[in-house]
């Protein structure tokens, strides 16, 4: 490796809200910044500090995480509207555990801090764009579909409503036989292809294009925020009973699509973001990335799909911005200080603790080496990959992450 130092911090920046827009021809749509690996507030930290700037300097009006959508809508109200507390909000409003994380819970306190005597015009949002779903299975679609059907069914004549609330109920039954976690190693657990959910999928279609028919009314009726809300369980439901049908497949197809269709859901919530407005958007790298994802489940063979931000980014084009975030170590985890010859070793030689890293100068100081990919000891951290850098409009590095150490977070 012979690229010096100096090229490199030519290339590096701090972390910083005016360094990024300088990274970009225009302010994105939606401007995401990723992470190597969940539930570390070290990074957490970095992001809070990052998207406050972002706010407050950009005019960004939307904060979304890889966190339930459905859920999400808890956080939203706490935010906006004050409704609950902050312990229901961390409660309830969070999927996969995020909400016990000291970063996430300061998130949520600074964005109703920061609301506080707005106008809802210009109040900051909060959003969740994964799909209601967990590594062992997926939520029954029950709170989406019956959400909107109340929502139609107390706006719209009944005689164009293709169903009941009782027939939905009757056809859902228990969720138990939804929410089985054996569903996901054994197709045949599954009630995703029973003949009830067949008749959701088609009934779920047809809700939601009544929904779109009725559009004008609707808005007057109730509010385009209502309408919005009534979208988003619309296509929660039908990316759900889409999400079971394939857990009940059995060929070897399978697994892929189950990952095809997490992105899916989750490009489908950030195209109804950036419809809203300029979003900031944070979740795993894997998921914001422009080129293909792969990875490799059980037994299963290597899994290749497009990830929501390669999907949103083919839409829109400079619309869309992807800041990775690389680190050097994770001692507690095992990541010790990384290879000299690697793209994480490189900028590990830099002298301060964070950059931003313009990777087209970076790359350009590269030359023709190419870097070393860096393995990983540990499954949960994925290494930035040298292959790919030209396809991330910046990188977000941290040199070391301490083990987090419990917060006083009131």
């Amino acid at each position: 490796m012979v690229t010096g130092i100096r090229d490199i911090e030519d290339a590096a920046h701090a972390v910083e809200a005016a360094a990024v827009m300088e990274l970009l021809p225009a302010r994105p749509r939606l401007l995401a910044l990723g992470e190597p690996t969940h539930g570390e507030d070290t990074l957490l930290d970095l992001r809070n500090e990052l998207f406050r700037q972002l706010v407050e300097e950009e005019g960004y009006r939307t904060i979304a995480i890889e966190s339930d959508c459905m859920t999400g809508l808890v956080v939203d109200d706490y935010v906006t509207l004050g409704t609950g507390t902050l312990e229901e909000a961390m409660e309830y409003g969070f999927s996969h555990g995020w909400g016990a994380y000291a970063g996430n819970r300061e998130l949520v306190r600074w964005i109703r801090a920061y609301n506080d005597s707005r106008p809802a015009s210009e109040q900051l949002r909060f959003a969740g764009f994964d799909g209601p779903l967990e590594i062992t299975g997926a939520a029954s679609p029950r709170q989406a579909l019956t959400a909107l059907h109340d929502y139609l069914a107390a706006r719209v004549d009944a005689d164009l409503l293709p169903c009941t609330a009782e027939t939905l109920d009757r056809l859902l039954g228990p969720d138990d036989r939804w929410t089985d976690p054996a569903a996901m190693t054994d197709p045949a657990r599954s009630a995703g292809r029973s003949a009830e959910a067949r008749e959701l999928r088609l009934l779920a279609d047809d809700l939601v294009a009544l929904l779109d028919a009725q559009a004008p009314r609707l808005f007057t009726a109730t509010s385009r925020e209502g309408w919005d809300r009534a979208r988003l369980y619309g296509r929660t439901a039908t990316g759900l009973l889409r999400y079971h049908y394939w857990m009940a497949d059995t060929s070897p197809a399978r697994m892929t699509w189950l990952v095809t269709l997490r992105d899916q859901m989750m490009a489908d919530n950030l195209f109804a973001l950036a419809e809203r407005g300029p979003a900031l958007i944070h979740a795993h790298n894997g998921h914001l990335q422009r080129h293909k994802s792969t990875m490799r489940m059980w037994d299963q063979p290597l899994l290749k799909w497009w990830s929501a931000g390669a999907i949103v980014s083919a839409h829109l084009g400079e619309g869309y911005a992807f800041l990775a975030t690389g680190l050097g170590t994770i001692r507690h985890q095992g990541v010790d200080t990384p290879p000299p010859d690697t793209v994480e070793g490189l900028l590990y030689a830099l002298p301060e603790d964070r950059h931003l890293v313009d990777t087209h100068r970076l790359a350009a100081a590269l030359g023709d080496t190419r870097p070393a990919p860096r393995v990983s000891p540990y499954y949960g951290y994925a290494p930035l990959d040298p292959a790919h850098l030209t396809g991330v409009d910046g990188i977000a590095f941290v040199k070391d992450v301490p083990k987090d150490v419990p917060k006083d977070v009131p």
